[in-house]
């Protein structure tokens, strides 16, 4: 009777050790939530980086991620300029479809609505930590704030670096009356309070360092929890700034400096996940909000031969430098051509981690099979270019692109200015436009009298797109505009 009781508790021993090995099995391969970091910068061209055609001075760390992920060509910011680029990025939005335009000043009476999901809130359905340094840019009102957007930390600037009482050499305004010299100092926040004013420009070159300081700080503190760390560069916006580290370091000038330091924390960034052994598990997505300020000459960037560069709707002011790294599924070393914008990125992480879609219309893609390296896979066939408050100004499909009648700021055939001073602008506007972007990327040759069939397709996008979001240049309200935030 013993033995059978011995042979019965071995028996179940077994068993009991068997299902454990199961269910420690099946954990192992169950997938871990991964770390998220969204690296995002200010004015880069797309050609400010190695990996893209920069000269005279060197990107490792970027060129790095490039190597080690898949860098993409057609990538583009929803709209080329600050607030609105950063309202699509967070809420999958066109930004005209939220209330968003322009570059929001100090004590602006609008920001992002309670209405609205940020990437942050969505994944902190999923228990995700989160974490927002740098420029923000939002509403810098308390409600408008990152930690009252799904942020559990924040430091950095509420808005541009150049919204402060300065002018281009770095001191006050001698003129009290411009509009500029009444701007409140520089405010640096943490949480929801001022810790500390940004006055001189030594102060801005702190600005990189202290940021990446903060990032590596909390990528260590949360080795062991899936987190979201989005890390917005106040720079190489100007007025550009650049820490003792990197000073004279570059053969393009002050630029050249920016840009080295910018690289280095990449690298600091890359290396403290790679130290915390998180390398297989976290993805990084590095990107810009618009184009270059190309009337800024040497503190400004390369647009990479496309057309103008910030505040116009040409390729050179919305199309970015994108690369995004995720080891064990972005195939390394790759090149993705096919059409993107950075309001994918919030349905994309949403698809990758379970987390449940903003309840309001959202205008983003999943671009997860892109990141697979599907040959096939093209989620995105179109891109509406809006600017200014709700002017839609371009359409690409494919290949196309037809611009539509608008006026715009050109630099064209203006001298640049120099060393932190601005050159020339002058007013432009363009007829209706085909450029085929294959083989005419600086959109220099219309072709619509050669594919009348190519016009009339894209022609109907646009009114889809004026039904649905509207158009100042034809008066058209559209039907889904939500307002933004009000104080």
């Amino acid at each position: 009777m013993k033995e059978n009781l011995h042979i019965k508790a071995l028996f179940f021993l077994i068993l009991l050790g068997t299902s454990s090995s199961g269910i420690a099995q099946k954990t192992k391969l169950s997938p871990a939530l991964p770390n998220i970091v969204v690296i995002y910068m200010d004015d880069m061209g797309y050609g400010d980086v190695d990996a893209y055609g920069g000269i005279d001075y060197t990107t490792p760390n970027i060129d790095k991620l490039a190597a080690t992920g898949m860098r993409f060509t057609n990538f583009y910011a929803a709209q080329p300029i600050c607030s609105a680029s950063r309202a699509a990025l967070l809420t999958g939005c066109y930004p005209n479809r939220i209330g968003f335009h322009g570059a929001l000043g100090p004590h602006a009476p609008i920001g992002i609505s309670d209405h609205e999901v940020t990437i942050a809130q969505m994944l902190k359905q999923k228990g995700y930590a989160t974490a927002m340094f740098g420029k923000w840019h939002l509403g810098d009102a308390k409600k408008f704030l990152p930690l009252q957007h799904g942020f559990d930390e924040y430091l950095g600037l509420p808005y541009s670096n150049d919204m402060w009482p300065v002018d281009y050499n770095g001191k006050p305004f001698k003129d009290t009356s411009y509009f500029r010299a009444k701007w409140p100092p520089l405010p640096l926040i943490e949480g929801n309070k001022t810790i500390r004013y940004i006055k001189t420009l030594d102060d801005q070159g702190t600005l990189t360092t202290l940021y990446t300081q903060h990032a590596v700080s909390f990528i260590n503190r949360h080795k062991n929890h899936p987190f979201f760390l989005y890390l917005a560069h106040s720079m190489v916006h100007v007025p550009i700034a650049v820490s003792d580290k990197f000073r004279g370091k570059s053969k393009q000038g002050l630029f050249g400096d920016v840009m080295m330091e910018v690289d280095w924390s990449v690298g600091q960034v890359m290396k403290a996940i790679h130290d915390n052994g998180m390398d297989k598990n976290t993805i990084i997505i590095f990107t810009s909000d618009n184009g270059p300020w190309l009337t800024f000459g040497n503190h400004a960037g390369s647009a990479g031969g496309l057309r103008e560069g910030k505040m116009t709707t040409f390729e050179g002011g919305q199309r970015e430098p994108s690369i995004i790294r995720w080891p064990g599924t972005v195939p390394p070393g790759t090149v993705c051509n096919k059409l993107a914008c950075n309001i994918d990125i919030l349905p994309t992480l949403a698809a990758i981690t379970g987390a449940p879609l903003p309840p309001n219309k959202i205008d983003g893609l999943n671009i997860l099979s892109l990141l697979k390296g599907d040959a096939h896979a093209n989620p995105r066939d179109h891109l509406f270019y809006y600017y200014n408050k709700n002017s839609l100004q371009a359409v690409r499909e494919g290949p196309w692109k037809l611009v539509l009648p608008h006026k715009y700021v050109s630099n064209t055939n203006e001298i640049p200015g120099k060393d932190g001073y601005p050159g020339k602008t002058h007013m432009d506007s363009t007829g209706l436009a085909l450029y085929d972007l294959r083989r005419d990327p600086g959109e220099r040759y219309d072709v619509q009298e050669q594919n009348p069939d190519v016009v009339q397709r894209l022609q109907q996008l646009v009114e889809q797109a004026r039904e649905d979001l509207g158009d100042d240049l034809t008066n058209r309200p559209g039907k889904n505009r939500r307002p933004p935030g009000e104080l």
